[in-house]
């Protein structure tokens, strides 16, 4: 059974696990604004670890295509307080950031797990990583926020993330941190068009073969809107749809807005999973 480290947290990956979204941004695509205050992000987060989210993962830059970047030091007085608030209630916490700067205070606040677009590959990013003893969400990105979504190009889609994926894994290895602290994540939507993601998500079982536990994350995003016609906040039933075939490709974490929703599918999902005939 597959057990991730993160930092003094084990979470056993027996059956699927729900990450829930906290951010305490201005600009987020599907709910910017609304947590912006240190406050309502921490009774938000608490309010998500009620429902059954096993990680919370608090961001304070967005990410969505064309996003500005933050300064270092207003990512980290937007998540900072939020971090402490949540590790001193006991929880599972992840830090959402690329800046090396941001992880480290991120760190040093109490979060024991770092969810990175970037894979560690901004400098200093690894060495602010390795020696914590923290978990690390390693994501495949083609560019970068600002520009990923203008014009993105594969030749295999799939292939292409997967060898990505592999020498992150192996760099990460390289540098002290062990298999059981990481994760991988496609990165859907993140330098993708809607046939890369629906490929990707087709074939995630492929994936598997690394060896490492797989996060899908794919709440809300763009590929949902242009398959249904839905808006932003009308995703919630394609975003869970989405996860159950992502965990039925292999997946054993999602990253979720609506964690009540997701909570009750996989409710099901793992009762029909877990069934043994005549008992």
């Amino acid at each position: 059974m597959s057990v991730l480290h993160a930092g003094s947290h084990r979470l056993p990956l027996s059956r699927p696990r729900i990450m829930g979204v906290v951010n305490v941004t201005s600009d987020s695509f599907s709910d910017g604004g609304q947590l912006h205050d240190t406050q309502a992000a921490i009774t938000h987060a608490l309010k998500l670890s009620e429902q059954g989210a096993d990680i919370l993962d608090v961001g304070g830059e967005s990410t969505r295509p064309g996003a500005t970047a933050v300064p270092v030091d207003e990512e980290i007085r937007r998540v900072v307080p939020v971090i402490e608030a949540l590790a001193r209630e006991g929880c599972l916490v992840s830090v959402d950031t690329r800046k090396p700067g941001v992880m480290r205070a991120a760190l040093a606040a109490g979060a024991t797990m770092v969810n990175d677009v970037a894979a560690l590959q901004a400098s200093d990013a690894m060495e602010a990583v390795a020696a914590s003893g923290a978990a690390v969400c390693l994501m495949h990105m083609q560019g970068d926020p600002q520009s990923m979504q203008q014009s993105p190009r594969y030749a295999d889609v799939v292939d292409e993330v997967k060898q990505f994926l592999r020498a992150r894994v192996q760099v990460c290895e390289a540098a002290g941190i062990a298999r059981e602290r990481l994760v991988i994540d496609p990165g859907f939507g993140f330098g993708k068009t809607l046939q890369h993601n629906l490929a990707l998500l087709k074939h995630l079982g492929g994936l598997a073969e690394l060896g490492v536990p797989i996060l899908a994350g794919l709440s809300r995003k763009s590929m949902l809107g242009s398959l249904t016609g839905r808006a932003v906040d009308e995703r919630e039933f394609a975003g869970v749809a989405a996860h159950l075939m992502a965990v039925a490709q292999g997946a054993r974490l999602v990253r979720v807005h609506n964690v009540m929703a997701m909570r009750d599918a996989l409710a099901i999902w793992n009762a029909v999973e877990e069934y043994k005939d005549g008992t």
